[in-house]
């Protein structure tokens, strides 16, 4: 039984056709098997090679060859590549026949079941044909343990050491060791440039750190390529922020850098003639100029600019007049450049003025809480005690609990607070009860404007029986522009108009009117001329003011004399003298401008309260001596006083 073998992938002619295409696919399978076998060692070969490649540039070694080194190695390698291939010249693809008694090895089936399958019949002799027909079913009932197989390439057999194996496991390896710098290592096998540049090409590289620290740039290399050697204690230490400068007189300028340092544009014009590359360094990282060649590679570690302190020296003070002074220390490694004052109200605050029922809304604050630069020792101070005074009596919060917080910025951005202190902000005294409860209801109503009807009934408390406690009609009048004036309020701008009446109608009851204006003026002067000296003022400036203040105080002088004329109570009280003598201090600091203090106008100012508290004394002591014996004086009195 032999003749021509037929193509089982030609069209299906009889009913053997399934039979046919199961063979047809085993048969591909086999020729693709036998070909992998074939064909899989060379490339094997060829894999591992270009393993260890990978491992050797990842290892960094061709960082430490030089150029001449780094091609040998090159030439190596390929040839090695060249080697593993050489074998595939020699690969024949499988034929039928190599494919057919694969199947028949396969099966494990004797009398070659797939060989079977594919022979003909030439003879026409009926006993024959039956003996074939039978012999072709007993073969098609065992064709479906026709197989190709698994290829089996027998790597053992080309490479017994296992050399793949151990590449492997420094593949994986050195792949995590090189981090982040796997593409530049494996990129310095294929550096061509160190051998282009002309022999007289010089480099140049140093560090500016940020113009803040106040550090000198710091020289990294000299001239022709003699570059300066690091310190053998490890990574060169320049400040977080630093720029890494390099420059080139000719040639190309290749700069390759690692971990923290990127590249930046350049801030100025490149000098004519030159290649100049810029590189921030904001963590620890590397530098290497790889062209021209011969220079070092650079370490750096970034120091980082550590966020300034700022605590309270010492407990906030009141001062005479319901300022507030701060003492405050500041530190910082390169200096403070700002610093501020920030007021946060307390909850408990609200508690206290307000209506204890928990159901209702929270506090809605008319006005933001106060905040207020500090003044610093120095310009840039990096470690100092410094000192504010602030005049908050006016502000909405005066008298209210707080919670005080300093904050300290340097040039980096970095911001630092201090511990919160827990305090009653300073406010102005008042003597007058009525006076007292303007402020207090003002107060009230500044902090939360839910309570605007809590400030309007005590308001209209307030003029209750008017002929017994209010008897000057103004009084009355001003309390009821008051009620009227809170009560068409709907907005929150009309409410704070209202706070601000409060506050005018308060200071013009306890100042009586015109002397409000005139101790406005003086302190107004004060002022202005203690932050002329604060912030170092011209001497025109200064005398400017001084004239102003000496001015106002006049003023205050001549006020005194009035209210003494009209009081018909008792003899004078020798004020004018006690304010010749704070004239005489002013004209004293006009003659020392260069050398005055803001301590020294602090004084002026509490001899200033001295006196009127003096006033107030003799107001007080006049009113007991109308009551004792002179009864149409005492109607006087009552009848310019609201409150007592």
């Amino acid at each position: 039984m032999n003749g021509v073998t037929p193509d089982p992938s030609d069209p299906i002619r009889d009913g053997d056709a399934l039979s046919r295409l199961k063979l047809a696919q085993a048969l591909d399978r086999a020729i693709y098997a036998i070909a992998w076998e074939r064909a899989w060692p060379s490339f094997a070969r060829l894999l591992t090679v270009i393993g260890l490649f990978l491992v050797v540039s990842w290892a960094g070694l061709w960082l430490a060859l030089p150029f001449l080194a780094r091609a040998v190695g090159l030439v190596i390698f390929a040839g090695i590549a060249i080697a593993a291939l050489f074998p595939l010249l020699r690969f024949r693809w499988p034929s039928r026949e190599e494919a057919l008694s694969r199947l028949d090895r396969g099966s494990g089936i004797r009398h070659r079941p797939a060989t079977t399958l594919t022979d003909t019949l030439t003879s026409q002799d009926p006993i024959a044909k039956a003996l074939w027909q039978a012999q072709r079913e007993r073969t098609l009932a065992s064709l479906k343990r026709i197989r190709a197989g698994l290829p089996h390439p027998r790597l053992a057999l080309h490479d017994p050491w296992a050399l793949r194996a151990l590449v492997m496991v420094m593949l994986v390896a050195t792949f995590f060791a090189a981090g982040d710098e796997r593409a530049m290592r494996l990129g310095a096998a294929f550096d061509w440039n160190g051998v282009l540049a002309p022999t007289n090409v010089r480099v140049d590289a140093w560090v500016t750190p940020p113009l803040y620290t106040g550090k000198p740039p710091i020289i990294l290399s000299a001239a022709n390529k003699e570059a300066a050697a690091l310190p053998a204690s490890g990574p060169l230490a320049v400040p977080a922020g630093s720029t890494l400068i390099v420059r080139s007189s000719g040639g190309n300028l290749d700069v390759v850098v690692s971990g923290g340092l990127k590249e930046v544009a350049p801030t100025e014009a490149t000098p004519k003639g030159t290649n100049e590359k810029h590189f921030a360094i904001t963590a620890d990282g590397t530098a290497h100029v790889r062209a021209p060649s011969g220079q070092p590679q650079w370490a750096f570690a970034a120091t980082p600019d550590r966020p300034p302190t700022i605590a309270l020296a010492k407990d906030p003070e009141r001062q005479a007049r319901g300022g507030l002074q701060l003492s405050y220390k500041i530190e910082d490694d390169y200096g403070v450049t700002g610093a501020e004052a920030q007021i946060g109200l307390r909850s408990a605050d609200s508690g206290k003025d307000g209506s204890k029922d928990d159901t209702k809304a929270a506090a809605r604050p008319l006005f933001q809480p106060p905040q207020f630069p500090l003044v610093l020792p120095n310009a840039r101070t990096r470690s100092g005690v410094g000192q504010t005074v602030k005049d908050l009596s006016e502000d909405p919060y005066a008298g209210a609990d707080v919670t005080l917080t300093l904050t300290a910025k340097d040039e980096a951005g970095n911001e630092a607070r201090s511990e919160p202190f827990n305090m009653r902000l300073p406010e102005r005294l008042f003597t007058n009860s009525l006076s007292r409860a303007l402020i207090e209801q003002r107060r009230i109503l500044a902090l939360d404007a839910n309570k605007n009807s809590d400030v309007y009934a005590a308001l209209d408390a307030l003029m209750i029986a008017p002929e017994l406690f209010t008897p000057d009609a103004g009084c009355y009048l001003g309390l009821r522009s008051l009620a009227a004036q809170l009560e068409a309020a709907r907005t929150d701008d009309a409410l704070r108009d209202v706070v601000a009446s409060m506050w005018a109608f308060a200071v013009t009851i306890e100042d009586d009117g015109v002397a409000g204006s005139v101790n406005a003026a003086l302190r107004s002067a004060q002022d202005a001329l203690k932050r002329a000296l604060e912030r170092g003022a011209s001497e025109d400036e200064i005398k400017v003011l001084t004239q102003k203040l000496r001015e106002a105080m006049a003023g205050k002088v001549r006020d005194l004399a009035r209210r003494a004329e009209q009081n018909p109570l008792g003899p004078r009280q020798p004020f004018p003298a006690e304010v010749q003598l704070i004239l005489d201090k002013a004209i004293e600091l006009r003659q020392k401008t260069q050398h005055a203090t803001a301590e020294q106008l602090e004084e002026l100012a509490q001899q200033q309260d001295a006196l009127r508290q003096q006033l107030q004394a003799y107001r007080k002591s006049a009113s007991n001596r109308a009551k004792a014996g002179n009864d149409g004086a005492n109607q006087f009195t009552r009848d310019r006083k609201c409150g007592s």
